[in-house]
Protein backbone atom coordinates (compact mmCIF):
# COMPACT_ATOMS: atom_id res chain seq x y z
CA UNK A 1 0.00 0.00 0.00
CA UNK A 2 1.10 3.72 -0.97
CA UNK A 3 0.99 6.03 2.03
CA UNK A 4 -1.02 8.80 2.14
CA UNK A 5 -1.06 12.23 2.98
CA UNK A 6 -2.52 15.51 1.75
CA UNK A 7 -2.16 16.89 -1.14
CA UNK A 8 -1.47 13.50 -3.31
CA UNK A 9 -3.88 10.99 -3.99
CA UNK A 10 -3.11 7.78 -5.76
CA UNK A 11 -5.52 5.75 -7.16
CA UNK A 12 -3.88 1.69 -8.49
CA UNK A 13 -6.76 0.12 -10.42
CA UNK A 14 -5.84 -3.51 -9.76
CA UNK A 15 -6.85 -6.13 -12.42
CA UNK A 16 -9.59 -8.53 -11.03
CA UNK A 17 -9.02 -11.69 -9.30
CA UNK A 18 -9.23 -14.96 -11.30
CA UNK A 19 -12.63 -16.15 -11.18
CA UNK A 20 -14.04 -12.60 -10.29
CA UNK A 21 -14.89 -12.31 -13.82
CA UNK A 22 -16.28 -9.06 -15.64
CA UNK A 23 -18.81 -8.74 -17.86
CA UNK A 24 -18.25 -7.76 -21.31
CA UNK A 25 -20.60 -4.88 -20.77
CA UNK A 26 -18.53 -3.41 -18.57
CA UNK A 27 -15.68 -3.36 -21.47
CA UNK A 28 -17.51 -3.21 -24.65
CA UNK A 29 -20.35 -1.76 -26.07
CA UNK A 30 -22.51 -3.01 -29.11
CA UNK A 31 -21.90 -0.98 -32.18
CA UNK A 32 -24.88 1.34 -33.02
CA UNK A 33 -24.97 2.25 -29.56
CA UNK A 34 -24.01 6.20 -29.23
CA UNK A 35 -24.94 9.15 -27.93
CA UNK A 36 -26.62 11.66 -30.01
CA UNK A 37 -26.27 15.51 -28.76
CA UNK A 38 -29.14 18.03 -29.61
CA UNK A 39 -28.61 21.65 -29.58
CA UNK A 40 -30.85 25.09 -29.36
CA UNK A 41 -31.07 28.38 -29.19
CA UNK A 42 -33.41 29.76 -26.13
CA UNK A 43 -34.82 32.77 -23.81
CA UNK A 44 -34.96 32.61 -20.54
CA UNK A 45 -37.00 34.87 -18.62
CA UNK A 46 -37.53 36.16 -14.80
CA UNK A 47 -34.29 37.16 -14.27
CA UNK A 48 -34.17 39.57 -11.53
CA UNK A 49 -32.38 42.30 -13.40
CA UNK A 50 -29.56 39.78 -14.29
CA UNK A 51 -29.89 39.42 -18.05
CA UNK A 52 -28.52 39.81 -21.04
CA UNK A 53 -29.97 44.02 -20.47
CA UNK A 54 -32.00 45.73 -23.09
CA UNK A 55 -28.77 46.99 -25.02
CA UNK A 56 -28.39 43.36 -26.67
CA UNK A 57 -29.94 43.27 -29.71
CA UNK A 58 -29.48 39.96 -30.13
CA UNK A 59 -31.55 39.52 -26.83
CA UNK A 60 -34.02 42.32 -27.82
CA UNK A 61 -34.52 40.40 -31.19
CA UNK A 62 -35.61 36.86 -29.94
CA UNK A 63 -37.78 38.68 -26.80
CA UNK A 64 -39.26 40.49 -30.11
CA UNK A 65 -40.15 37.34 -31.76
CA UNK A 66 -41.21 35.84 -28.82
CA UNK A 67 -43.55 38.31 -28.21
CA UNK A 68 -44.88 38.10 -31.47
CA UNK A 69 -45.86 34.53 -31.58
CA UNK A 70 -48.03 35.48 -28.42
CA UNK A 71 -49.81 38.76 -30.35
CA UNK A 72 -48.05 41.20 -28.26
CA UNK A 73 -45.46 42.09 -31.44
CA UNK A 74 -43.31 45.00 -30.50
CA UNK A 75 -42.73 47.59 -33.25
CA UNK A 76 -38.43 48.78 -31.98
CA UNK A 77 -36.92 46.96 -30.28
CA UNK A 78 -36.07 49.94 -28.59
CA UNK A 79 -39.17 49.23 -26.96
CA UNK A 80 -37.33 46.77 -24.75
CA UNK A 81 -34.35 49.00 -23.48
CA UNK A 82 -35.57 48.33 -19.70
CA UNK A 83 -35.64 44.04 -20.30
CA UNK A 84 -33.04 43.15 -18.34
CA UNK A 85 -34.65 40.07 -16.91
CA UNK A 86 -34.19 38.07 -20.42
CA UNK A 87 -30.98 36.28 -21.05
CA UNK A 88 -30.29 34.25 -24.75
CA UNK A 89 -29.02 30.96 -23.89
CA UNK A 90 -27.32 27.64 -25.62
CA UNK A 91 -29.44 24.37 -24.86
CA UNK A 92 -27.35 21.26 -25.04
CA UNK A 93 -28.79 17.56 -24.43
CA UNK A 94 -27.73 13.97 -24.80
CA UNK A 95 -29.72 11.36 -25.96
CA UNK A 96 -27.79 8.33 -24.29
CA UNK A 97 -26.41 5.65 -26.25
CA UNK A 98 -29.40 2.99 -25.51
CA UNK A 99 -31.77 4.91 -27.55
CA UNK A 100 -34.88 6.63 -26.29
CA UNK A 101 -38.97 6.91 -27.37
CA UNK A 102 -40.95 10.16 -28.40
CA UNK A 103 -42.49 11.72 -25.03
CA UNK A 104 -39.59 10.94 -23.25
CA UNK A 105 -38.39 13.56 -20.74
CA UNK A 106 -34.28 14.24 -20.51
CA UNK A 107 -32.28 16.55 -18.45
CA UNK A 108 -30.95 19.62 -20.74
CA UNK A 109 -28.57 22.00 -19.82
CA UNK A 110 -27.99 25.63 -20.35
CA UNK A 111 -25.60 28.26 -20.69
CA UNK A 112 -25.36 32.45 -21.43
CA UNK A 113 -22.88 33.26 -24.39
CA UNK A 114 -23.90 36.98 -24.02
CA UNK A 115 -23.99 39.19 -21.07
CA UNK A 116 -26.07 37.45 -18.45
CA UNK A 117 -24.26 38.07 -14.69
CA UNK A 118 -26.79 35.06 -13.52
CA UNK A 119 -29.78 32.85 -14.68
CA UNK A 120 -30.61 32.21 -11.03
CA UNK A 121 -34.39 32.10 -11.10
CA UNK A 122 -35.00 32.04 -14.67
CA UNK A 123 -37.35 29.92 -16.61
CA UNK A 124 -36.43 28.73 -20.17
CA UNK A 125 -39.64 29.63 -22.50
CA UNK A 126 -40.39 26.89 -24.80
CA UNK A 127 -37.21 26.10 -27.44
CA UNK A 128 -36.61 23.41 -29.99
CA UNK A 129 -33.87 21.35 -30.23
CA UNK A 130 -32.28 19.87 -33.16
CA UNK A 131 -29.46 17.43 -33.64
CA UNK A 132 -25.82 18.98 -33.32
CA UNK A 133 -24.61 18.00 -37.06
CA UNK A 134 -24.37 20.64 -39.29
CA UNK A 135 -27.22 21.40 -41.42
CA UNK A 136 -30.14 19.68 -39.29
CA UNK A 137 -33.29 21.52 -39.73
CA UNK A 138 -35.85 19.76 -38.14
CA UNK A 139 -36.63 19.98 -34.40
CA UNK A 140 -36.27 16.94 -32.20
CA UNK A 141 -37.24 17.61 -29.03
CA UNK A 142 -38.71 20.70 -27.22
CA UNK A 143 -37.17 22.24 -23.65
CA UNK A 144 -38.49 24.39 -21.16
CA UNK A 145 -38.95 24.57 -17.66
CA UNK A 146 -37.59 26.41 -14.06
CA UNK A 147 -33.64 26.24 -14.66
CA UNK A 148 -31.48 24.92 -11.31
CA UNK A 149 -28.03 26.18 -11.00
CA UNK A 150 -25.73 23.30 -9.91
CA UNK A 151 -22.65 25.39 -8.99
CA UNK A 152 -23.14 28.76 -7.31
CA UNK A 153 -19.31 30.22 -8.75
CA UNK A 154 -20.84 29.61 -12.14
CA UNK A 155 -24.16 31.21 -12.19
CA UNK A 156 -24.49 31.46 -16.10
CA UNK A 157 -25.31 28.24 -16.43
CA UNK A 158 -27.49 25.53 -15.39
CA UNK A 159 -29.73 22.47 -15.64
CA UNK A 160 -33.24 21.62 -16.17
CA UNK A 161 -34.10 18.00 -15.02
CA UNK A 162 -36.52 16.28 -17.43
CA UNK A 163 -36.60 19.59 -19.05
CA UNK A 164 -36.72 18.17 -22.57
CA UNK A 165 -39.38 16.22 -24.32
CA UNK A 166 -38.19 14.26 -27.34
CA UNK A 167 -40.77 14.45 -29.93
CA UNK A 168 -38.82 11.90 -32.24
CA UNK A 169 -37.69 8.12 -31.42
CA UNK A 170 -33.92 7.32 -31.67
CA UNK A 171 -33.96 3.57 -32.13
CA UNK A 172 -30.96 1.86 -31.51
CA UNK A 173 -29.69 -0.25 -35.19
CA UNK A 174 -27.01 -2.65 -33.60
CA UNK A 175 -28.18 -5.78 -35.91
CA UNK A 176 -25.63 -6.01 -38.96
CA UNK A 177 -26.18 -8.48 -42.32
CA UNK A 178 -23.67 -9.97 -44.52
CA UNK A 179 -23.51 -13.21 -46.51
CA UNK A 180 -23.30 -14.85 -43.90
CA UNK A 181 -26.40 -13.65 -41.87
CA UNK A 182 -26.72 -11.09 -39.19
CA UNK A 183 -24.14 -10.06 -36.69
CA UNK A 184 -23.84 -7.90 -34.00
CA UNK A 185 -20.13 -6.28 -33.46
CA UNK A 186 -18.79 -5.59 -29.94
CA UNK A 187 -16.52 -2.42 -29.08
CA UNK A 188 -13.73 -2.51 -26.66
CA UNK A 189 -13.66 0.93 -25.02
CA UNK A 190 -9.99 2.71 -24.89
CA UNK A 191 -8.66 1.72 -22.02
CA UNK A 192 -9.30 -2.27 -23.13
CA UNK A 193 -8.71 -2.23 -26.60
CA UNK A 194 -5.97 -3.91 -28.08
CA UNK A 195 -5.23 -6.85 -30.39
CA UNK A 196 -5.03 -9.14 -27.24
CA UNK A 197 -7.75 -8.06 -25.59
CA UNK A 198 -10.15 -8.37 -28.61
CA UNK A 199 -8.81 -12.20 -28.89
CA UNK A 200 -9.58 -12.70 -25.77
CA UNK A 201 -13.26 -11.39 -26.04
CA UNK A 202 -13.57 -13.34 -28.95
CA UNK A 203 -12.37 -16.84 -27.25
CA UNK A 204 -14.68 -15.79 -23.94
CA UNK A 205 -17.97 -15.42 -26.29
CA UNK A 206 -16.29 -18.63 -28.19
CA UNK A 207 -16.50 -20.59 -24.98
CA UNK A 208 -20.17 -19.53 -23.59
CA UNK A 209 -21.91 -20.10 -26.90
CA UNK A 210 -19.92 -23.29 -28.05
CA UNK A 211 -22.15 -25.11 -30.82
CA UNK A 212 -19.27 -28.03 -31.47
CA UNK A 213 -18.46 -29.20 -35.08
CA UNK A 214 -15.32 -25.95 -35.20
CA UNK A 215 -17.99 -23.74 -35.18
CA UNK A 216 -16.87 -20.26 -33.38
CA UNK A 217 -19.37 -17.05 -33.37
CA UNK A 218 -16.99 -14.49 -32.28
CA UNK A 219 -13.35 -13.72 -34.35
CA UNK A 220 -11.59 -10.45 -33.76
CA UNK A 221 -11.87 -7.87 -36.06
CA UNK A 222 -9.56 -5.71 -34.96
CA UNK A 223 -7.79 -4.44 -31.96
CA UNK A 224 -11.12 -3.09 -30.71
CA UNK A 225 -13.85 -4.79 -32.44
CA UNK A 226 -15.09 -8.40 -32.41
CA UNK A 227 -17.94 -9.32 -34.90
CA UNK A 228 -20.26 -11.70 -33.57
CA UNK A 229 -22.74 -14.10 -35.64
CA UNK A 230 -26.14 -14.25 -33.98
CA UNK A 231 -27.02 -18.03 -33.70
CA UNK A 232 -30.50 -19.57 -35.64
CA UNK A 233 -32.26 -19.71 -32.29
CA UNK A 234 -31.73 -16.04 -31.77
CA UNK A 235 -32.83 -14.79 -35.46
CA UNK A 236 -35.70 -13.42 -34.25
CA UNK A 237 -34.81 -12.15 -31.08
CA UNK A 238 -31.52 -10.50 -31.46
CA UNK A 239 -32.16 -8.26 -28.27
CA UNK A 240 -32.45 -11.49 -26.24
CA UNK A 241 -28.96 -12.71 -27.23
CA UNK A 242 -27.56 -9.10 -26.83
CA UNK A 243 -28.34 -9.64 -23.85
CA UNK A 244 -27.17 -13.15 -22.95
CA UNK A 245 -23.77 -11.79 -25.12
CA UNK A 246 -23.03 -9.04 -22.83
CA UNK A 247 -23.17 -10.90 -19.83
CA UNK A 248 -20.12 -12.71 -20.89
CA UNK A 249 -17.74 -12.96 -18.03
CA UNK A 250 -14.32 -12.54 -18.62
CA UNK A 251 -11.62 -13.68 -16.20
CA UNK A 252 -9.36 -11.33 -16.50
CA UNK A 253 -9.73 -8.58 -18.79
CA UNK A 254 -6.74 -6.95 -20.33
CA UNK A 255 -6.31 -3.36 -19.99
CA UNK A 256 -4.07 -1.18 -21.58
CA UNK A 257 -1.73 0.73 -18.96
CA UNK A 258 -2.59 3.93 -18.91
CA UNK A 259 -1.28 7.44 -16.55
CA UNK A 260 -4.06 9.92 -15.49
CA UNK A 261 -3.25 12.82 -13.80
CA UNK A 262 -5.20 15.88 -13.00
CA UNK A 263 -3.06 18.77 -12.06
CA UNK A 264 -6.12 20.76 -10.74
CA UNK A 265 -7.40 18.68 -8.29
CA UNK A 266 -3.91 16.82 -7.57
CA UNK A 267 -4.74 13.23 -8.71
CA UNK A 268 -2.89 10.42 -9.90
CA UNK A 269 -4.33 7.63 -11.40
CA UNK A 270 -2.33 4.25 -12.43
CA UNK A 271 -4.26 0.98 -14.28
CA UNK A 272 -2.57 -1.90 -15.05
CA UNK A 273 1.44 -2.74 -14.50
CA UNK A 274 3.06 0.73 -15.52
CA UNK A 275 6.95 -0.40 -16.36
CA UNK A 276 9.97 2.10 -16.94
CA UNK A 277 12.77 1.97 -18.78
CA UNK A 278 16.05 2.46 -16.86
CA UNK A 279 16.46 6.86 -16.11
CA UNK A 280 18.05 9.24 -14.05
CA UNK A 281 15.86 12.43 -12.48
CA UNK A 282 17.30 15.24 -11.31
CA UNK A 283 14.44 17.39 -10.34
CA UNK A 284 15.28 20.83 -8.12
CA UNK A 285 16.93 18.92 -5.46
CA UNK A 286 15.61 15.57 -5.96
CA UNK A 287 17.85 13.07 -7.61
CA UNK A 288 16.61 9.63 -8.42
CA UNK A 289 17.88 6.62 -10.41
CA UNK A 290 15.34 4.35 -11.71
CA UNK A 291 16.50 0.76 -12.58
CA UNK A 292 20.45 1.48 -12.33
CA UNK A 293 22.10 -1.76 -12.60
CA UNK A 294 23.12 -3.34 -8.92
CA UNK A 295 26.84 -2.65 -7.93
CA UNK A 296 28.56 -5.97 -7.69
CA UNK A 297 28.12 -8.57 -4.63
CA UNK A 298 28.76 -12.10 -4.28
CA UNK A 299 31.13 -12.84 -7.35
CA UNK A 300 28.19 -12.09 -9.64
CA UNK A 301 29.62 -8.85 -12.06
CA UNK A 302 27.39 -5.41 -11.97
CA UNK A 303 27.19 -5.30 -15.73
CA UNK A 304 23.84 -7.32 -16.00
CA UNK A 305 25.78 -10.91 -17.47
CA UNK A 306 25.87 -13.62 -15.47
CA UNK A 307 29.71 -15.44 -15.04
CA UNK A 308 28.77 -17.79 -18.17
CA UNK A 309 28.24 -14.87 -20.63
CA UNK A 310 24.64 -14.79 -20.91
CA UNK A 311 22.70 -11.58 -19.80
CA UNK A 312 21.11 -11.51 -16.62
CA UNK A 313 16.94 -11.10 -16.52
CA UNK A 314 15.96 -7.61 -15.14
CA UNK A 315 12.56 -6.85 -14.69
CA UNK A 316 11.29 -3.75 -15.63
CA UNK A 317 10.91 -0.96 -12.48
CA UNK A 318 7.79 -0.36 -12.35
CA UNK A 319 5.59 3.42 -11.60
CA UNK A 320 4.37 2.23 -8.78
CA UNK A 321 7.75 1.80 -6.88
CA UNK A 322 8.84 4.96 -8.13
CA UNK A 323 5.64 6.90 -6.95
CA UNK A 324 5.66 5.09 -3.47
CA UNK A 325 9.41 6.73 -3.17
CA UNK A 326 8.21 9.92 -4.25
CA UNK A 327 5.42 9.93 -1.21
CA UNK A 328 8.04 8.46 0.97
CA UNK A 329 10.44 11.96 0.05
CA UNK A 330 6.94 14.06 0.07
CA UNK A 331 7.59 15.69 -2.73
CA UNK A 332 4.87 17.74 -4.06
CA UNK A 333 2.05 16.88 -5.81
CA UNK A 334 2.66 19.01 -8.87
CA UNK A 335 6.33 17.89 -9.01
CA UNK A 336 5.34 14.28 -9.31
CA UNK A 337 2.55 15.63 -12.40
CA UNK A 338 6.08 17.71 -13.78
CA UNK A 339 8.23 14.63 -13.68
CA UNK A 340 5.68 12.29 -14.52
CA UNK A 341 5.22 14.61 -17.54
CA UNK A 342 8.89 14.27 -18.58
CA UNK A 343 8.92 10.62 -18.38
CA UNK A 344 6.40 10.03 -20.86
CA UNK A 345 8.10 13.04 -23.19
CA UNK A 346 11.22 11.08 -23.10
CA UNK A 347 9.86 7.87 -23.71
CA UNK A 348 11.29 6.19 -20.28
CA UNK A 349 7.28 6.14 -19.05
CA UNK A 350 5.55 2.69 -21.12
CA UNK A 351 2.32 3.02 -21.05
CA UNK A 352 -0.72 6.31 -22.04
CA UNK A 353 -0.68 9.34 -20.52
CA UNK A 354 -3.29 11.42 -20.36
CA UNK A 355 -3.77 15.28 -18.58
CA UNK A 356 -7.17 16.01 -17.69
CA UNK A 357 -8.74 19.10 -16.09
Amino acid sequence: MLAHRAGILLLLLLAAPAGAGVRLEHVCTLEGQKEIRLTGLGLVVGLDGTGDGGKNLPAMRALSAALRLHDAPVLDPIELKDASNVAVVLIEATVPATGARRGQRLNCFVSSPMGASSLAGGRLLAAPLRLAEAGAEIAVGVAAGPIVIQDPLAPVAGALPNGLILEEDFNVSFVGRDSGGPFVTLQLDASHAGFGAATEVAQAVNREFDFGAGFHVAKAAGPSAIQVRIPPAYHLDPVRFAALLLAVPLDRPESRPRVVVNARTGTIVVTGEVELSPVAISHKTLTVDVGAPPAAAGGRPANGFSPLGEPEPTPRPQLESLLKALNQLRVPTSDVIHILRELHASGKLHAEFVENG
